[in-house]
């Protein structure tokens, strides 16, 4: 059994940590930090666990260490002194955002650095994880690896070539589909539904489409032919978003994260 630091428990490494305490057999959180003590606190009691700012006890306590600060702080965590003694021979996966495994190596070169990309549906285990090993990450670390993301959703490998690509996908992909089911609902409400239901139904078919794909393993266009009859009225939308460019704006969007996720390291 493993045992796991997270450095830095904020949104994503509270929803990890409670993702694992939710699945029997997982690795076990022993330990998590915060930079602020007043957070450690209450990281403490909410979840009944060892939390502190002392980052250097967190990779002693630990086989696994997370990284899951700002891309920005990385360096400053990792090259805090005796932190690289405490993670040497260990594992230390990053979710830093553009921050890759050469710059982490150098930051604790007796690690086996892996990265991975998860996003905000963790926290309901409904996330998206990608990973993407460094020099030194054994299958057996892989497979932990898995194991850890596989709690709070599903998991990808893919080289680390491709995580800025995913970091605008899936990282910030959560936050723009709230933009598209947010215009869904107001159209609702502009043709005079309640609020509150214009928002169930948009959040529903999200839903419902998304899950289709998922377990149909089919071309999304062909389940939006079978929707799309002669003459209806979803061809009639269809046209209208085809008016608006909404697919070069969303191609675009994601070129445009992926291209300042690369530059957040």
């Amino acid at each position: 059994m493993y045992r796991i630091a997270i450095l830095g428990c904020g949104t994503m490494g509270e929803a990890i940590l409670g993702g694992l305490r939710a699945v029997v057999g997982a690795p076990e959180v022993v330990h998590v930090t915060s930079r602020r003590e007043g957070r450690a606190q209450f990281l403490a009691k909410r979840h009944g666990i060892e939390a502190s700012t002392d980052n250097v006890a967190a990779c002693e306590a630990a086989d696994v260490i997370l990284l899951a600060v700002k891309p920005q702080a990385a360096g400053k965590v990792l090259a805090a002194p005796g932190v690289a003694e405490a993670s040497a021979g260990k594992l230390l996966i990053s979710i830093c955002a553009g921050v890759t495994t050469e710059r982490l190596t150098g930051w604790v070169p007796q690690s086996a650095v892996l990265r991975a990309m998860p996003n905000t549906p963790s926290l309901i285990r409904e996330g998206m994880t990608v990973l993407s090993p460094g020099e030194g990450v054994t299958d057996e670390h892989l497979e932990v690896a898995t194991s850890i993301f596989a709690a709070v959703g599903r998991v990808r490998v893919l080289e680390e070539k491709h995580l800025d690509a995913v970091t605008g996908l899936s990282g910030s992909g959560p936050a723009f589909a709230c933009v598209i089911l947010e215009a869904l609902a107001d159209g609702g409400v502009r043709m005079g539904l309640p609020r509150d239901v214009a928002i169930e139904l948009a959040a529903q078919t999200f839903q419902g489409a998304a899950r289709m794909v998922l377990e149909t393993g089919r071309h999304p266009a062909a389940l939006k032919d079978e929707v799309t009859t002669p003459a209806g009225c979803t061809i009639a939308g269809l046209l209208t978003m085809e008016d608006g460019r909404i697919r070069s704006i969303l191609a675009r969007t994601i070129e445009e994260a992926a291209r300042v996720a690369g530059g957040l390291g």
